[in-house]
């Protein structure tokens, strides 16, 4: 690997492909400039550059190499890294997008409750616990703290739609749980799971080591694009999209599905800025402000 100025590191993956490495260790602030880094990029629209996949501190680029001469894309990405050295000025064009989600549904409990000899507290559920380890006297007062505040998506990718979300807090706010001591076999579709200090929405049925603690209505992938949000991307999430999850009752629940199934249901999504500077200086303030659009 070779460096930047900034002490990135990077590579090339034969001739198709650029990985860099913000930073050894994820934070908000290294995802922040991966994110400022790779947007400028897409907005450049560099001949030559097929792909631009940004992860939580790091990012991988595809490239043509009939169009691009590989050597000449390290150079460009050096002036990136150097202009956004500092992310205290950037804002990122973002969509804020809000999710039903049922908290300790039925379905994720009895799937999880499958799996107890792979999890650290095999007495308990996974919400329970989750709420437990982060200091918590209730899981209500857990899934206040988890839908109050926002969820930055960081990285899309394993499966598509899967986005892995960074909750917008103070760092002595962020909420973090391990991972299963041993990987599920099942996981249903659209449960929300929370690893370290993510959270992700399960696009589809399948494995998964993430504390399961609720499941969502609505799909973040639609395959048939029946759905009207679908039409331009079978896919929902994108890097840098803000989700706010709203709790809603079992009866909500069904009530939602009933118009997802009837290819009715329109997502809630609006155009925003996420401004890294307003939310350092006063996150509280930042989010009441961000979220504001929804109470109308």
């Amino acid at each position: 690997m070779q460096r930047f100025a900034d002490g990135a590191r990077w590579s090339y993956g034969a001739e198709e492909f650029v990985f860099v490495e913000v930073s050894e260790a994820m934070s908000l602030d290294a995802t922040l400039r991966t994110l400022a880094i790779t947007s400028a990029l897409r907005d450049a629209s560099v001949a030559g550059v097929v792909d631009i996949c940004p992860s939580h501190a790091s990012y991988m680029l595809r490239i043509d190499p009939d169009i691009i001469d590989p050597r000449e894309v390290p150079p460009l990405l050096a002036d990136l890294h150097v202009a956004y050295a500092d992310t205290g000025d950037v804002r990122l064009p973002s969509r804020l997008i809000e999710i039903p989600l049922l908290y300790q549904d039925p379905w994720t409990t009895e799937t999880l409750m499958r799996f107890r000899d792979r999890h650290q507290s095999p007495d308990t559920d996974d919400i329970t616990f989750v709420a437990r380890i982060n200091g918590f006297d209730s899981v209500a007062d857990y899934i206040t703290a988890h839908s109050a505040d926002p969820h930055l998506a960081t990285f899309i990718g394993w499966v598509p739609a899967n986005a892995e979300c960074f909750q917008l807090v103070p760092p002595e706010r962020i909420m973090q749980a391990p991972k299963y001591l041993r990987p599920r076999t099942d996981t249903p579709v659209r449960a929300l799971g929370t690893g370290g200090a993510f959270c992700n929405i399960y696009p589809v049925r399948g494995a998964g080591g993430f504390q399961l603690i609720g499941r969502s209505p609505v799909p973040v992938i639609d395959v048939s694009q029946t759905l009207p949000d679908f039409v331009d991307d079978f896919v929902l999430p994108r890097s840098g999209d803000i989700f706010k999850y709203r709790p809603i009752t079992i009866e909500e629940y069904y009530e939602i599905r009933s118009t997802v199934e009837a290819g009715t249901y329109r997502y809630r999504i609006f155009p925003t800025t996420f401004d890294v500077a307003a939310f350092r200086a006063d996150p509280v303030a930042h989010n009441r402000q961000l979220m504001a659009v929804l109470d109308g």
